[in-house]
């Protein structure tokens, strides 16, 4: 999701701290109410939401707003944040919260329900679903044999006024991880700035954006997540779908798995019942939520409690990404500090 500043509200939010904070009291966990900052998608969240409210009789008060933003809040809010959950769409905002202290252990029959390799390693937080990057492109504007096959092709001079960026999505970032890991600072700074120069006039501020111009020819390529093209074509039709996608070569630094996670704030006063809550999304009835689109218009891939995809997608097991682990990702703060430098933040 976007990475812009929620900085109107961070003193009213401030404000009502302590009067969230003692919400939800009652003994037991069916009558009290927890509170879910989210950086997921809206539709995901709330399908998600409403199950776990109807099996438990907890309530959730929603906050949603970009994940890297509502981890700010929480860094800004401390001991007093009235975030019980914190449910993001990439893993680096998970593992930041994770080095300052400020998450709960989850619980192990929790996070057993998914590979370790897509949970904290501290065990801090849990996998709940995966994407994958791709390229999505405009037959009539480029062909797929004319398309990149690496992601250090996109500086090439030939694809100037060809190429959509969306640099301030969260999601762009583990591209650039793995572009550093494998190439190194120097390599992946002046890659940077070559796509930067190639994209000029094309740099959007969300893969919505991108998916929709690729979509109406307005220009030939972008690089999104493969959900964003799933849930486009969901929306409007598959008649009105004048693009396609494919992915990078198989274990290319641009042909990234993210991971979509969930955690406790340390700082909650009522760790039952969001510890419920982890162990719902990761459930077999959380999973089939995210694997069914009819329901969530998710278009993720569930990866926990051995449930698979519904949608008509590449399958997660037959999918060839860079090789990299969640460690690898960390918080992103190497990726970020290097698209500032290249003028892309």
């Amino acid at each position: 999701m976007r990475a812009t500043r929620w900085l109107a509200a961070t003193a009213a939010l401030a404000a009502c701290c302590g009067v969230l904070a003692g919400c939800g009291t009652a003994s037991g966990t069916d009558s009290q109410t927890i509170t879910l900052y989210s950086g997921q998608h809206e539709q995901t969240a709330n399908a998600l939401v409403n199950a776990f409210e109807k099996k438990t009789g907890i309530t959730v008060n929603i906050r949603s707003d970009d994940e890297d933003t509502l981890a700010d809040q929480i860094v800004t809010e401390g001991s007093h944040s009235p975030a019980d959950v914190f449910y993001t769409e990439n893993s680096p905002p998970l593992e930041s919260l994770q080095a300052k202290g400020l998450l709960a252990k989850v619980d192990s029959s929790t996070l057993s329900q998914t590979p370790a390799k897509y949970s904290s390693p501290g065990g801090d937080w849990v996998g709940v679903s995966a994407r994958v990057s791709v390229l999505i492109y405009n037959p009539s504007l480029i062909s797929v044999s004319q398309l990149p096959t690496h992601v250090s092709q996109l500086a090439e001079a030939k694809y100037k006024g060809k190429l959509a960026l969306a640099p301030q999505e969260t999601d762009f970032q583990p591209i650039v991880t793995a572009y550093d890991r494998a190439y190194g600072k120097s390599a992946t700074l002046s890659w940077l700035k070559a796509i930067n120069a190639n994209a000029s006039g094309h740099v959007y501020p969300d893969n919505e954006t991108i998916a929709d111009e690729v979509n109406r020819g307005a220009v030939a390529f972008g690089i999104v997540n493969q959900y964003y093209w799933y849930r486009m074509r969901a929306e409007v039709g598959a008649g009105h779908v004048h693009s396609d996608i494919t992915h990078f070569a198989a274990g290319d630094p641009g042909y990234v798995v993210d991971v979509s996670g969930a955690a406790v704030l340390k700082s909650s006063t009522h760790q039952e019942a969001a510890q419920k809550f982890l162990a719902f999304l990761v459930s077999e009835q959380g999973q089939s939520i995210i694997a069914d689109p009819s329901k969530s218009i998710s278009f993720e891939y569930p990866i926990a409690s051995g449930v698979t995809t519904q949608a008509p997608e590449t399958p997660f097991n037959q999918l060839r990404p860079y090789p990299m682990t969640i460690a690898d990702l960390g918080t992103g703060a190497t990726a970020i500090a290097l698209m500032r430098q290249a003028g892309l933040l």
